[in-house]
């Protein structure tokens, strides 16, 4: 099975999935790649922007991960437009989802987190996220995280050393990058998802 994991990040999705031989992470940041190929060296990690890698190669995999950037669609604009600062949400989130809907015939789920504005196509919601998939995501409840994001993410430039290690061993995963850590999916919720693209049996999943 090939697998196609786009805006890698550090991997935080793809931690639990299974130890295929042809996953391909594409994350446009150098150093957070270099950083996904240490946790994951048997991947194949290509540095290049995902948008248009996934418009010139969706036919070419079995299974389709995207995670377009969230800050423009976040409630977290609320708050930023009241500070006056004004910003359009990044269309690129839609353009993917309507293209994948028409065109692509392998598994694909595309997934961000809930948005400020009524979503134009509706999602499956599994706690703060929502999915866009051709197949069905139950919501499901997952282990409460023991470290406080929003506080981690209120302070990233300065974030302690003791934040990032706390981050680290929830996901499970080494980063010097304490944002890349924020913007980790939960390990268990990336397996959840992969299981329900394939109908597999959901085990030590809380």
């Amino acid at each position: 099975m090939k697998i196609l994991n786009l805006y890698a990040g550090i991997g935080g999705n793809r931690k639990l999935w299974p130890n295929e031989d042809n996953i391909v992470a594409v994350e446009f940041d150098k150093k957070i790649a270099d950083e996904y190929k240490n946790n994951f060296p048997s991947d194949t990690v290509i540095v290049t922007d995902a948008h248009e890698y996934l418009l010139e190669h969706y036919n070419e995999y079995d299974f389709i991960w995207s995670s377009p950037p969230c800050q423009t669609h976040s409630n977290m604009n609320n708050f930023l437009h009241a500070r006056g600062c004004k910003r359009y949400p990044d269309m690129s989130l839609w353009q993917e989802i309507l293209f994948l809907k028409q065109f692509c015939k392998s598994k694909w789920v595309v997934e961000n987190v809930k948005s400020y504005y009524e979503p134009f196509i509706k999602p499956d919601t599994v706690g703060r996220h929502w999915f866009w998939s051709n197949f069905i995501i139950p919501n499901h409840k997952f282990k409460p995280i023991t470290l406080s994001l929003t506080n981690a993410r209120s302070s990233v430039r300065r974030a302690s050393k003791k934040h990032r290690e706390s981050l680290e061993k929830y996901h499970g995963i080494k980063s010097k990058n304490t944002q890349a850590l924020v913007n980790c999916v939960n390990p268990e919720l990336g397996l959840y998802v992969f299981n329900c693209a394939f109908n597999l049996k959901q085990e030590k999943i809380i």
